[in-house]
């Protein structure tokens, strides 16, 4: 259960209030003449409903109103929502007043009101009254952003502005906004209730075990045991023989894992640096000469990987070509080509069957070109085995390529930095230096090997993050969402049908993403805006925020109960329909109040329409739901008429 509107009040400089009472469950009608104020309960309304931006519109309304005000009622609770005018030069007051009323309470005196509610913790409060979930979160189609439905998005359902109610290139409230309709498409889903009300669980689930994953992945790649032999070992082996820590290697190649650790603790161990044996050339320069050698290696490995692709793409091509004229000259078998058959056919015509002298010659040839082609497809299929494998084993070399360069950067980041830290006109400081590198890296090894074993959770991760993508990537909710609009779209035919609108007949529904009405005609899908006349841009406004509404309260849906239209007759109305003149057209616009009435009688309380207005007709059910005539004649007005004073309206 959600909300519907009790009133609306204003308050002035001193504090004076104005109040404009509706009843629940009903349709309740002002009307009167132009710039009596009957547009500003919309937008007052909306205002108060936490909006962005400061919509009230109107100099009288701007200058001499300071507090805008609007009570919401949901079964026995009460809440009051004030909002100041903004103030100096602000755009829009960022602070709003909500209190907790006992049922039917008066709005509180001016001095009472505290606006301490920051604009987004309203948004959060007023759409927790509204009912809606505040754990939800919507994805927007192409964009990885997703939104939380709040009581801001309901109001799409239940506002339709002057040049809204009737506008052919649009239906909903705010909907020629750029950025509300990607949320529009979001959340009609999501209040029609086709959305699953576990999706939301599902994805924050789906994101957290995402999360879960590439720490799993950090923390493995962390913990993983320790290489001794790796590119730091090394280099800070070739470090300790510069540093004269240790005499260099007398066997020729890669030493052996252990005896580079023992090398290692001979260099920490080492008392004084012992004369440094000629090494050859600087182990900076011979790395730097094998990394250049890596590089080419790795760039002629992939342009052998590359040279093999395209061979295997144009083998595949040529088969295709080969296979095609083999299948052409075969036809069906008619060309026996072994066999004691051969020469039986040899002198007749290979389609007919018919004696032909010049078959033999014809259907040689014919086999020739058979038999080459079986050969060349033969002999070309049989090389694909042999073109993938040698693809593989590049690759496979590619990626040892790649670990060689890693390990040869390192070592390289190793010796530059050794080299850097340590006093290069000073063996004794860089022999230090170096052994306190050196010993760093054998107490960080000896600690990775007392640590406990890792869990290797990735793969039941992995499994878990597959089943919630399958469950969240399935057509559950486009088919609920399908058979749910369907249902939608005949109860807004059925209100075509009793407004009398164009295209009754055919099938009308609802389009989602589009976001208007379509006609399904035989000569095709006509859109709301290719219907014309002003009628029909009415009344399937009407008919489709009536039909919208009542599939919200039979779901329970969270969108706030009431919908406001501001003058609907404009739409073609002639200014008899206000005198009490009769026509087409106030028959028209009575049978629009009468199919309002219907809604709102078959919803029994749970739906309340304010609609502002300016046509004043006699018959029901228009004359009993008017709650105020705002007149030049009679003074009536949305601001009393003291209020506005010469000194105030600079």
């Amino acid at each position: 259960m959600t909300f519907q509107i009790s009133a609306i009040s204003i308050y002035n400089k001193d504090g004076e209030i104005r109040t404009v009472p509706f009843q629940t469950g009903k349709l309740n009608i002002i009307t009167g003449d132009y710039r009596r104020g009957k547009s500003a309960i919309l937008d007052i309304v909306d205002y108060c409903l936490a909006s962005d931006d400061y919509v009230i519109r109107g100099a009288a309304l701007r200058n001499f109103v300071h507090v805008f005000a609007l009570t919401v009622v949901k079964g026995a609770q009460q809440l009051f929502i004030a909002r100041p005018a903004p103030s100096g030069k602000a755009a829009t007051a960022t602070t709003l007043c909500i209190l907790s009323q006992a049922h039917g309470a008066s709005p509180p005196v001016r001095a009472e009101l505290s606006f301490s509610t920051p604009l987004d913790i309203a948004k959060k409060v007023l759409s927790r009254f509204a009912g809606i979930d505040q754990n939800v979160q919507l994805p927007v189609a192409r964009s990885a952003r997703q939104i939380a439905p709040s009581v801001r998005h309901g109001l799409f359902f239940c506002l339709q502005e002057q040049n809204e109610v009737a506008n052919p290139d649009l239906l909903f409230h705010g909907q020629t906004e750029e950025y509300h309709r990607p949320a529009l498409r979001a959340m009609l889903p999501y209040f029609l209730g086709a959305v699953d009300p576990e999706r939301a669980q599902r994805e924050h689930q789906l994101k957290l075990l995402r999360r879960q994953l590439t720490e799993a992945q950090t923390t493995l790649v962390a913990s993983r045991d320790f290489q001794p032999a790796s590119g730091t070992a090394a280099a800070l082996h070739s470090e300790a023989v510069e540093a004269s820590l240790i005499n260099a290697a007398t066997a020729g190649g890669v030493l052996p894992e252990a005896e580079i650790i023992d090398r290692l603790r001979q260099a920490v161990a080492a008392a004084e640096p012992e004369p440094m044996v000629p090494a050859g050339d600087d182990p900076l320069s011979g790395l730097a000469e094998e990394r250049r050698a890596l590089r080419q290696t790795y760039a002629n490995t992939r342009m052998r990987i590359s040279n093999l692709k395209n061979i295997a793409r144009e083998k595949d091509d040529f088969l295709g070509q080969v296979g095609e004229q083999h299948a052409r000259l075969a036809t069906l078998g008619l060309l026996p080509r072994q066999g004691a058959e051969e020469q039986e056919h040899a002198r007749q015509c290979p389609v007919c069957g018919g004696a032909a002298p010049e078959a033999d010659q014809t259907a040689r040839i014919i086999r020739q070109d058979l038999a080459r082609l079986d050969s060349e497809m033969t002999t070309i299929g049989d090389a694909t085995p042999d073109i993938n494998a040698l693809i593989a084993e590049e690759e496979s070399t590619l990626a040892d390529l790649r670990v060689a360069l890693a390990r040869n950067q390192e070592q390289i980041d190793v010796l530059s930095a050794g080299q850097r830290a340590a006093g290069q006109d000073d063996p004794r400081h860089r022999a230090a230096v170096v052994q306190g590198r050196i010993s760093l890296f054998l107490e960080t090894m000896a600690r990775q090997a007392q640590l406990p074993p890792v869990d290797d959770r990735r793969e039941d991760l992995a499994a878990q993050i597959a089943e919630l993508e399958e469950l969240l990537g399935s057509t559950v909710q486009d088919d609920r969402l399908s058979s749910f609009l369907s249902l939608v779209n005949l109860k807004i035919q059925a209100k075509a049908v009793a407004l009398d609108l164009e295209h009754k007949k055919d099938p009308i529904r609802l389009d989602p993403r589009a976001l208007t009405v379509v006609a399904d005609t035989r000569r095709g899908p006509v859109r709301l805006s290719q219907m014309g006349s002003g009628q029909n841009y009415l009344g399937y406004h009407v008919a489709t925020m009536l039909s919208l509404h009542e599939w919200f309260i039979e779901q329970n849906s969270p969108v706030p109960r009431f919908l406001i239209l501001d003058q609907p007759s404009q739409a073609g109305f002639p200014d008899e329909t206000r005198d009490g003149g009769f026509g087409s057209a106030r028959a028209t616009l009575l049978n629009l109040y009468r199919t309002i009435q219907q809604s709102l009688d078959a919803l029994q309380g749970a739906f309340q329409v304010i609609v502002m207005e300016h046509a004043d007709l006699d018959e029901e059910p228009f004359r009993s739901a008017v709650q105020d005539r705002w007149r030049r004649s009679n003074g009536g007005a949305l601001i009393p008429q003291h209020w506005i004073t010469e000194d105030d309206s600079g």
